[in-house]
């Protein structure tokens, strides 16, 4: 994942640097795939999730502020994050060998229309 995403550039400000870009990109997408949206969203899912996410990122100082997460993705270039993301995806999708990977948060929340559609 960090090769996939080592065109986005770290924020400048390197005398407060304590978490990797890679563990806060990663936690942040994460994130949203799971329905958050906001900066505390992403860094409550850190701390729900902490002992799964230490099991395959470094973590050194824990889980990010919500703060930290507003700093590090607010001036991420979208197009370069969008390249990121897709490559990031693809090679998911090489991997496990699949065509589609379906992420659907209205199917795991239970919010679809249980209705079958019916024509006439």
């Amino acid at each position: 994942m960090s090769l996939v995403l080592s065109e986005i550039e770290d924020p400048p400000v390197e005398r407060t640097r304590v978490h990797l870009l890679t563990d806060i990109l990663i936690i942040g997408i994460l994130s949203v795939i799971a329905g958050d949206k906001g900066w505390e969203d992403m860094e409550n899912y850190g701390l729900s999730e902490y002992e799964w996410l230490e099991q395959f990122l470094a973590l050194p100082e824990g889980i990010p502020s919500a703060d930290t997460f507003r700093r590090v993705f607010e001036p991420i270039n979208p197009k370069v994050f969008k390249r990121c993301f897709r490559r990031w995806v693809e090679s998911i999708v090489e991997a496990a060998g699949a065509q589609v990977i379906l992420i659907d948060g209205k199917t795991l929340k239970g919010s679809y229309d249980r209705e079958p559609l019916v024509t006439s």
